[in-house]
């Protein structure tokens, strides 16, 4: 588990900085918001916080996995156009890193209802120490 979690963690970081790159000067931060790289955690500055928390599943299509979201740390109203170009290119960046790191797992990303949602063969999580 805690393998996975850092994997995701590192996958995470990339698309932060994919997303600050492309996206990062387009809106001004949250007051409260410190700027890109002036904290050692990624998810603590710049105006992406890139993330994922576990769901049972329950009334789900896919069953349990991780619903991936983006923050934007802005009091700034982005529109759904902007939000949409966001979430196509991280899901996009996430599901190939997920591919590179996993290659022999079905890992995949899709749209759950509303959000979206990181399922498939995660038997990873439940490897027997060696």
């Amino acid at each position: 588990m805690e393998e996975w979690e850092n994997t995701l963690k590192e996958i995470f970081n990339e698309i932060d900085d994919y997303l600050e790159d492309m996206y990062g000067g387009l809106y001004p931060l949250h007051p409260s918001r410190s700027s890109r790289g002036a904290t050692a955690n990624k998810s603590y500055d710049g105006l992406f916080d890139v993330g994922a928390s576990f769901s049972a599943g329950y009334g789900s299509q896919y069953g349990r996995g991780w619903i991936f979201d983006i923050h934007i740390a802005t009091l700034t109203q982005v529109s759904s156009d902007i939000r949409d170009k966001i979430y196509d290119d991280a899901v996009r960046i996430l599901q190939a890193l997920l591919s590179e790191h996993y290659p022999d797992r079905n890992i995949r990303v899709e749209k759950d209802g509303s959000v979206f949602k990181i399922f498939g063969d995660l038997k990873i999580l439940y490897k027997k120490p060696d």
